[in-house]
């Protein structure tokens, strides 16, 4: 395994047809799993990886909401939200390879890039109450870069080979531990002075811990096995060592050292030539614990030798000691961290996890690996977060949203995931634990009734009645040898990303949305629907001021709105998995009054049209993308008319106008969900 791996790093095996794959995986995968549920599951692993976000990485990937989506919203002035106003000039996304002077630099160190600003009042400064403009502005305008496939071909073929989460969000726009605590405890503490935790205060040694409890302690009563794997160096990253329980236990372990924390204790460790004194004084204090206390210990913060997370991992899961629920937490040097490591280097501890699972036919047959990222510092995403709407009760801080955060990816690797599917419905750290507990029943009350409301549980990535097999061709990763430390930088002559053309086949969703809006006098009252099983997170941007900033709304059943207009209103209402409604007209305009609502038959939009005027209207519809449609009808007053429109495959992209009335317009698109795979547009 080590000689295969150590090949993949270097490339010294790469043709141009290879696979970046472990070969134990690209044999897996070409074996379709028997059908089941979720009792086929039997471990779960969790690599949460550090500071990427989803443009970033996969931006121009085919088939997902990247680059070239037709729903990403516009700035205030009409601009593209891809355009982000600079300090000179807007700032469009950017090959890393393309940044000024990357590519004087060999290809290995192009990888490697210095991090960018990532706390909570920079990220909150980038989303700007929602509209998602000021991203150069907070962080620096190598905000921008990205990488493509030639860049990172192992993390594109885990996507072309598994399922792709493409609105996985973190849970908070902000860094690393507050986002890692909805991981592990699903939410956030409190500080000594009462506050809600934003930052990474509690790395420092002399920090209480927070009084939450975490998962794995209602895993342990529950009677289900779990287990930290990391290293001497884990990059401070576990974050079971911040709740106070733990921080307790770890002083109680360290009584015979002069450390406080596992950190600083550890610290030493790997800076020691010989650590073995470091490490007996551990073992005095570890013989003083009860035997609770030594299995928490044993399972949650005890390290294995610095450079051997690989090989500890798959020498437990071969001997048959792999967990229900493993959290394996990455070196610095193997984290994706900027700066302190690189895309190829996380890539060989992925490499190594889905090796030694893989390498054991039973093993692959019963384990779903999640492989996330807890924040995406300081890298551009286009899609705008959905928020709380006013008022929720705790999911505020200091009149700021907590979360949701920034988009960052989500693979989803096991035998009911293969088929390059793209799912996109909205989840966030808290849906890691969500999947837990509709697999193993144990609830986890942390996490708020809006998280409950926005994200999913994550088993819509799943088809465990009609697995797939896969056969895996894809391109070796480099080995990043050599560190840029530089910011990247845009180039001087600037160009629009391309996506990758192509579709991806897509995991059906849960949402039934719909919206529509009529103009009654001076108000436009927008109605929001969702007739599915877990509702809609709606947000209305006010292009003519009718509101002071976005509007957030999540919708089961039917909810109503009403916004003051004036002159003109022009409103743009966005939903999820592309869903989109945009209202534009003036209250003295002839088709004022006018109205256009839809509805879904199967794969059919039934769009109604309303003329409650007392003079004719002309309407037409006029499709933008997917099966075409032109068509123009006269409606006598008083009278409304209904058209039936076949999708493609689900999708829709059309505008209604009048003739009479050319500041009246209804933009229509999205898909709509028949409960069955589909496909991306």
């Amino acid at each position: 395994m080590q000689t295969t791996r150590r090949r993949f790093l270097t490339g010294a095996a790469a043709t141009a047809a290879a696979s970046a794959l472990p070969l134990s995986v690209q044999k897996a995968v070409a074996v379709a799993a028997p059908p089941g549920g979720l009792e086929s599951v039997e471990h779960v692993v969790f690599l949460m990886q550090e500071n990427r976000s989803f443009d970033h990485y996969y931006g121009t990937l085919s088939g997902v909401r990247g680059f070239g989506d037709p729903n990403a919203i516009k700035r205030p002035n009409g601009k593209s939200v891809f355009e982000q106003p600079g300090f000179a000039r807007d700032v469009l996304p950017f090959s890393i390879r393309k940044a000024i002077g990357f590519d004087l630099r060999p290809k290995e160190a192009q990888q490697f890039v210095a991090g960018l600003p990532h706390s909570w009042p920079d990220a909150q400064a980038a989303l700007n109450n929602g509209w998602n403009d000021r991203w150069v502005h907070a962080k620096t305008p190598g905000t921008m870069a990205y990488y493509d496939r030639q860049d990172i071909p192992f993390q594109y073929e885990l996507a072309d080979t598994f399922t792709l989460c493409d609105a996985y969000h973190c849970s908070l726009p902000g860094g690393t531990n507050p986002n890692r605590m909805f991981h592990w405890g699903g939410n956030v503490g409190y500080e000594p002075d009462g506050k809600r935790t934003t930052d990474n205060s509690a790395y420092a040694d002399d920090h209480p811990g927070y009084e939450m409890t975490p998962y794995v302690d209602r895993l342990e009563a529950a009677g289900k096995s779990w287990r930290v794997f990391h290293e001497w160096d884990n990059f401070d990253d576990n974050a079971l060592e911040y709740f106070k329980s733990y921080r307790e236990l770890a002083k109680k372990a360290l009584a015979s050292t002069t450390y406080r924390s596992m950190n600083a204790f550890y610290g030493a460790v790997g800076r020691a030539k010989d650590p073995t004194a470091l490490l007996d004084q551990l073992e005095k204090g570890y013989a003083t614990l009860t035997d609770a206390e030594k299995s928490a210990f044993d399972n949650g913060l005890r390290r294995t030798r610095k450079g051997e997370l690989g090989k500890y991992f798959r020498e437990e899961a071969h001997a048959g000691r792999l967990p229900n629920v493993s959290y394996v937490v990455a070196s610095a040097a193997e984290s994706e961290h900027p700066l302190s490591s690189a895309p190829g280097r996380g890539a060989g501890i992925t490499y190594d996890i889905l090796d030694a699972i893989a390498s054991d036919p039973g093993l692959w047959a019963s384990t779903a690996v999640f492989i996330t990222y807890d924040e995406n510092d300081g890298w551009f995403d286009h899609v705008p977060p959905p928020a709380p709407p006013e008022g929720t009760p705790d999911e505020f801080v200091d009149g700021r949203p907590l979360g949701l955060g920034t988009r960052v990816p989500m693979l989803v690797v096991s035998p009911w995931t293969i088929g390059g599917f793209v799912c996109s419905e909205v989840f966030d750290h808290t849906s890691t634990i969500r999947f837990m507990e509709t697999w193993l029943g144990v609830r986890e009350p942390n996490i708020g009734p809006w998280r409950r409301t926005v994200a999913g549980d994550l088993t819509s990535a799943f088809d465990f009645a009609r697995p797939r097999s896969r056969r895996a061709v894809g391109r070796p990763a480099p080995d990043p040898g050599a560190r840029a430390l530089l910011p990247a930088l845009p180039p001087v002559f600037q160009k629009a990303p391309v996506q990758e053309p192509g579709r991806r086949p897509a995991r059906p969703l849960p949402y039934r949305t719909e919206a529509s809006a009529r103009l009654t006098g001076t108000t436009l009252t927008l109605t929001l629907q969702d007739e599915g099983p877990r509702g809609s997170h709606f947000a209305a941007y006010p292009y003519a001021g009718e509101l002071p900033s976005p509007r957030h709304y999540d919708v089961r059943g039917t909810a109503t709105d009403a916004l003051p207009v004036t002159d003109e209103y022009s409103v743009t209402l966005t939903g999820p998995n592309g869903f989109r409604r945009e209202f534009t007209g003036t209250p003295t305009g002839k088709a004022a009054t006018a109205a256009v609502s839809s509805a879904q038959d199967r794969r059919t939009l039934v769009i109604t049209l309303e003329n409650p005027t007392t003079t004719p209207l002309t309407f037409t519809l006029k499709s933008h993308a997917h099966n075409h449609l032109n068509e123009t009808f006269t409606l006598a007053p008083a009278t409304s008319k209904t058209v039936r429109h076949r999708t493609a495959n689900g999708w829709y992209d059309l505008t209604v106008t009048t003739k009479e009335d050319t500041t009246f317009t209804r933009r229509l698109m999205g898909h709509l969900e028949t409960g069955r795979p589909s496909t991306t547009p």
